[in-house]
């Protein structure tokens, strides 16, 4: 918009002279936070669900909230919202859109969702799946027509809008709530009265959300939005008699995922001791060579979210760690993890003895199919027969190395 004024002084009265640019009216907005939150549940492990953690308002909540549930919609009351009549509303007008027609977005659309600190993008789905709110005319009896009663319509939502069986009213206003299903086009109530002026005041929508699954999304908060414009012709349209003040409706989005990562080791299991298998004693009995040295330990782990493996090495060799005894022999050790039941590899493939190592192929994304609470898992050490021979050339020697295992959430 451009606006020039001239004011030009005279000896008689002022005169302004105004050139105008293009004009419109400033957009104005509902806007409408959404928050959900992902935190795994050990008494559900199997639940793989953001919790909708918006406050609620209106009808889900106050008065039909096992209808909603049922149907997997939240409900949000706007008081500020006001549409007010373009003009007189005739008695059964010969088209919906000039009488009480509501249409809103009701098939699912796609938001990016963005995460604060690393940037991924994950997309969310939304739908408006209810539509309600408080219609106002002058005090008349507009409750009984030569057909029949508004209330039915009302309390009973026209098609393709399905009823929650919810009427407040009084002589002039009704407060009322329609479930809206996937993908349905408009619903419209035909007016048995002719009405001078009608409003509404406060808006009611349910929406319903799809998720993306929380156990592949970094641990933080995501972020995004959606608009639907408002007014005829628009996302949400209230047809031609019903005009708006505002002219979108946004809902902005925060998710918070809040992922669980924890190993605990057994007491001692900080020390791993090497054997044959039997012992040795069941080796020297025998005089036989051991085929290998290894011993398996055991933890357990809780994961809700992604995860590598690292290996550090306070003497490596080649691509993993080394032993190495008092006189400086080394030989190198052989280590691998298993992962309980629910914790996969990049591949979506069980995680059996997969070598850890120094350089992290192969152990660059685990994800869980499930929320693994408390499973055991298993690292595994071992010298290979070919150094288990080089080892047996120094009798008597111990052979010590310091290898650390890292499970790193941050991939």
């Amino acid at each position: 918009m451009s606006v020039i004024a001239v004011l030009k002084r005279t000896i008689g009265p002022c005169t302004l002279a105004l050139a105008l640019g293009s004009f419109s009216l400033p957009a104005l907005a509902i806007v409408e936070e959404i928050t959900a939150v992902f935190r795994p549940d050990p008494s559900n492990p199997m639940s793989n669900k953001f919790i909708n953690t918006t406050p609620q308002s209106g009808l889900c909540p106050w008065h039909v909230p096992a209808l909603c549930e049922a149907v997997n919609t939240f409900s949000i009351r706007n008081s500020a919202f006001r549409a007010y009549a373009a003009g007189p509303i005739p008695a059964y007008p010969d088209d919906p859109r000039k009488s009480a027609y509501f249409k809103v977005p009701s098939a699912f659309r796609d938001l990016q969702v963005t995460h604060r600190g690393t940037g991924r993008v994950e997309t969310v789905q939304m739908r408006m799946a209810g539509i309600g709110g408080r219609w106002n005319v002058p005090t008349v009896s507009v409750w009984g027509t030569t057909d029949s009663g508004w209330n039915r319509f009302w309390r009973g939502a026209p098609p393709p809008c399905m009823p929650i069986n919810y009427l407040a009213a009084g002589g002039n206003f009704a407060l009322f709530f329609w479930i809206v299903p996937e993908g349905a086009g408009a619903c419209s109530v035909t007016n048995g009265y002719a009405i001078e002026r009608m409003s509404y005041t406060t808006l009611e929508y349910g929406y319903e959300l799809k998720t993306p699954n929380p156990l592949g999304m970094d641990a933080g908060v995501y972020e995004g939005s959606i608009t639907y414009s408002m007014g005829p012709g628009g996302d949400v349209d209230f047809g031609d008699a019903m005009i708006p003040d505002e002219n979108t409706l946004t809902f902005n989005f925060t998710l918070s995922v809040e992922h669980n990562l924890k190993v605990d080791l057994p007491p001692g299991g900080n020390r791993v001791e090497l054997l044959p298998e039997g012992g040795w004693q069941a080796w020297l009995n025998r005089g036989r060579q051991p085929s290998r040295l290894f011993r398996d330990q055991t933890f357990v782990i809780s994961a809700s979210g992604r995860f590598k493996m690292t290996l550090e090495c306070g003497l490596a060799i080649g691509n993993t760690c080394g032993l190495r005894n008092g006189t400086g022999d080394e030989v190198p050790l052989q280590v691998g993890v298993t992962l309980p039941f629910g914790l996969n590899d990049q591949h979506e493939q069980p995680v059996n003895k997969v070598p850890l190592r120094l350089d992290g192929v192969g152990t660059e994304l685990f994800q869980p199919q499930f929320y693994v609470n408390n499973r055991p898992g298993n690292l595994h050490f071992e010298v290979e027969k070919d150094d288990v021979k080089q080892m047996l050339e120094q009798p008597g020697s111990t052979y010590v190395g310091v290898v650390t295992v890292v499970w790193d959430s941050e991939v």
